[in-house]
């Protein structure tokens, strides 16, 4: 592939005419030579712009972005000072907006390649309102999804970007505007993994969080499947009744559920109230030495939320599959298990593998769970932490209530890549990747 491009670049200068080449060295030129005054001036007036910018600003930006600021505010003297958060911020909007630029570079420089070619065929030049009923019929796809880009690039790659800038700097702690914040490399992530204070903290918050997520998924996926099984059997009635009562737990809002559930198992909820009316003293299942009772009740919380859904998707999977494999793999002597896992298994996996991953992570980064049924918790041997905290509420805890906002940014960034090659690596080894043509 690299080498056709080779080959493309080769041909393309071999081929470029004069119009070309004036396009290349200023933008819109191209055009101009060859009648489209309404595209060469578009296309100057960015030049225009990005020159602008980069003269009144541009520059500034794209030093601060390194430099994170040089001096640092004093009020008693009355010296304004950078902002250093500010300035790494401009600097990724510069970045953005030199790769902009660059777009519509290159795309000017295509533009009078295409005319080159057109005029070449005997053809004359689009005008500008040929170009604009182009853009709104042909490429309409274009103008369309325009603004959705723009929200995405805003509300989701700008702050990724930023945290991912975060998570290579000091900033957090003590060092916060008006004081400058540097770049330290990999220094956080060092921190994290041998520093007293934050690496046994998380190496037990990691190891239960795969634990969680692991356990979660397979209780949550597999419960879901047993029920859509079970509501398939002839045998059972009034199927359409059991299956609103999960789906009736579905729809009442997550948080809601976790808040009940807190309400449930404390001291003065129905459960412990039934428990002093037999006789026997109060359980404290979400105290701070109710370690694992209070991790069981976070997993069946999640499946009580969770596992609704999984039933209605498998049951919805069940429908198509083919029941004469079933029936011949019963006249040939195989028992119910059998046909489970050599039939039914691999049949719903192969749907449900994205899904499944989908629920991985989102089982990993499950802030909401032990947030509402046990949040606020501080325990010795563990910083800023409980032991029934995932990562994303160490992050919270250490980002939001204790700005270490430079560890909480490097956590993250250390989720992202556990979860991201993990969903990898299951989805290229699963039947949906390697066995694509056998379930067709």
């Amino acid at each position: 592939m690299f080498s056709q491009k080779i080959e493309k670049l080769i041909f393309f200068k071999k081929n470029a005419g004069k119009n070309v080449k004036a396009s290349i060295c200023v933008m819109g030129l191209g055009q101009l030579m060859y009648g489209q005054i309404g595209k060469g001036m578009l296309y100057l007036t960015i030049l225009a712009c990005g020159v602008l910018y980069l003269i009144s600003r541009g520059f500034t930006d794209f030093v601060g972005f390194f430099t994170l600021g040089t001096k640092e505010k004093d009020a008693w003297f009355g010296i304004e000072g950078d902002n250093s958060v500010v300035m790494l911020l401009m600097g990724i909007l510069f970045i953005a907006a030199i790769i902009l630029f660059i777009s519509c570079y290159l795309s000017n420089v295509r533009d009078a390649y295409e005319t080159q070619v057109v005029v070449e065929k005997g053809g004359k030049p689009r005008t500008f309102s040929e170009d604009v009923r182009k853009l709104l019929d042909d490429k309409f796809y274009k103008v369309t999804l325009s603004l959705p880009i723009i929200g995405v690039f805003v509300f989701s790659i700008l702050p990724i970007v930023f945290m991912i800038a975060v998570a290579f700097t000091n900033y957090g702690g003590n060092i916060v505007p008006p004081k400058l914040v540097d770049w330290v490399g990999f220094n956080n992530f060092i921190q994290i993994a041998t520093l007293s204070q934050f690496a046994p903290t998380f190496g037990k918050i990691l190891n239960w969080n795969l634990l969680w997520a692991v356990s979660s998924t397979f209780l949550n996926y597999f419960a879901g499947l047993g029920l859509a099984l079970l509501l398939n059997k002839k045998c059972v009635r009034g199927t359409i009744i059991w299956r609103a009562f999960p789906i009736l737990a579905y729809a009442v809002p997550g948080f809601i559920t976790l808040l009940g559930f807190r309400f449930m198992f404390s001291y003065g909820g129905p459960v412990n109230q039934m428990i002093i009316d037999m006789g026997y003293k109060a359980i404290g299942f979400l105290d701070i030495d109710a370690k694992w009772m209070a991790r069981l009740i976070g997993l069946s919380v999640n499946a009580w939320i969770t596992v609704p859904s999984i039933m209605l998707l498998t049951t919805g999977i069940l429908t198509n599959l083919d029941m004469d494999q079933l029936e011949a793999a019963r006249i040939d002597g195989a028992k119910r298990w059998k046909q489970f896992t050599k039939i039914v298994l691999p049949f719903v996996l192969f749907s449900t593998t994205p899904v499944l991953i989908g629920q991985f992570i989102g089982n990993f980064n499950n802030f909401g769970i032990f947030f509402f049924l046990r949040g606020g918790l501080y325990m010795d041997g563990y910083f800023l932490a409980s032991d029934t905290d995932l990562l994303i509420n160490w992050l919270f805890n250490l980002s939001i209530n204790n700005n270490y906002y430079n560890i909480g940014a490097a956590i993250s960034l250390v989720i992202f890549l556990i979860t991201s090659l993990i969903s990898l690596l299951v989805y290229v080894k699963s039947p949906s990747y390697k066995e694509e043509d056998v379930f067709r």
